[in-house]
């Protein structure tokens, strides 16, 4: 028997999915402008109110002018240029407050009133949990901005990426979960080895989309604006005289940027040979759609990505990138779900 309760968490979870694919995408336009640093304090509550008087601009224009970003980046910058990246920064922290009231209040609400699966809450506790760790995150990601630094440091935005990627991610899964598809007549399951290929490259995507965090940490989209080749060859003559690997490959851009294409690309084939594979065999028609959705998405993302790069990072391609970025994600994670279907008892 279908549980009661199933529809209005699967909802909750569909709406928690777009509210942070929104705030992802802020999150990046944020860092994109250079605004994430115009708001130097962290006031959970206060927070809230931006400044509303001529004097409260002033104040808050005095203290970004003191932090070390102001003297480079933003060197000379009006109180109207301040105005400009304010607002960004505070839609974005606005956005997250409104993420985390999203994953939090429903689920205390559907809880209590015990529409949520006995076989679920443990899972979906974990969404307000790490809402109140992102809230944290972000501001050890800002803070690493204010004293020494020009801007934030890349390993802590993408650490703070990483976390609203598994919150989407289990956001979306449990939202499939509750919403089994009806096999098709005569179809048959995917062989286990394709399976755990299938699983290698929903972590491949998840890992490129890391690795996309460093690039824009390091702003590493802004070197070696070719494709495919990185100066002389398609390999960059950088690693040839790298001493530090484990510190070159978070810290050194020219790497970051040839591993995030690398990620990328083996990324690609990889789903479009999946898809292709599917649709010459008798599975699941929700499979097949997932797939063929999945090797369109990761197809316009490279070329978006190539068209990012080579045009040197303008705004609206790289949000574009981002967001077919995600939903290459969220699309093999569903093909992923379908394709490994364990329906939960319905009580």
């Amino acid at each position: 028997m279908i549980h009661p309760g199933d529809r209005a968490v699967r909802r909750w979870l569909i709406a928690s999915a777009l509210a942070v694919v929104v705030a992802v995408l802020v999150g990046g336009i944020t860092r994109l402008t250079d605004s994430g640093l115009s708001i130097t304090e962290w006031r959970p509550i206060s927070g809230i109110f931006p400044p509303r008087t001529d004097m409260a601009w002033d104040e808050a224009y005095r203290r970004f002018q003191s932090i070390p970003q102001a003297q480079s980046t933003h060197r000379g910058i009006s109180l109207e240029g301040f105005q400009r990246i304010y607002w960004w920064e505070w839609i974005h922290r606005m956005l997250a407050r409104l993420v985390g009231l999203v994953l939090a209040v429903p689920y205390i609400v559907l809880l209590a009133r015990g529409q949520i699966r006995p076989t679920l809450r443990g899972r979906l506790a974990w969404l307000p949990i790490l809402a109140a760790t992102q809230g944290v995150l972000g501001w050890w990601m800002v803070s690493s901005g204010l004293a020494v630094r020009s801007s934030v440091s890349p390993v802590r935005l993408t650490v703070h990426l990483g976390v609203a990627l598994i919150i989407l991610l289990l956001c979306v899964w449990t939202a499939l979960v509750l919403s089994p598809p009806r096999e098709d007549p005569g179809s048959t399951a995917l062989p286990p080895r394709l399976v755990a290929v299938l699983r290698g490259a929903t972590a491949l995507a998840f890992l490129t989309l890391l690795s996309g965090g460093l690039v824009a940490g390091l702003d590493a989209g802004l070197v070696y604006n070719t494709f495919p080749m990185m100066g002389s060859g398609i390999v960059p003559v950088e690693y040839s005289y790298l001493t530090s690997w484990p510190t070159a490959t978070i810290s050194h851009p020219v790497i970051v940027q040839f591993h995030h294409r690398l990620l990328g690309v083996i990324t690609a084939l990889v789903l479009v040979a999946i898809t292709a594979w599917s649709w010459r065999r008798p599975v699941s028609r929700s499979v097949q759609r997932t797939m063929l959705l999945t090797g369109i998405a990761v197809l316009v993302q490279v070329g978006l990505g190539v068209a990012t790069l080579v045009l040197r990072v303008p705004l609206v391609l790289a949000v574009l990138h981002q967001l077919t970025g995600l939903v290459v994600l969220m699309s093999v994670v569903a093909a992923l779900q379908r394709a490994t279907l364990r329906v939960p008892a319905r009580t």
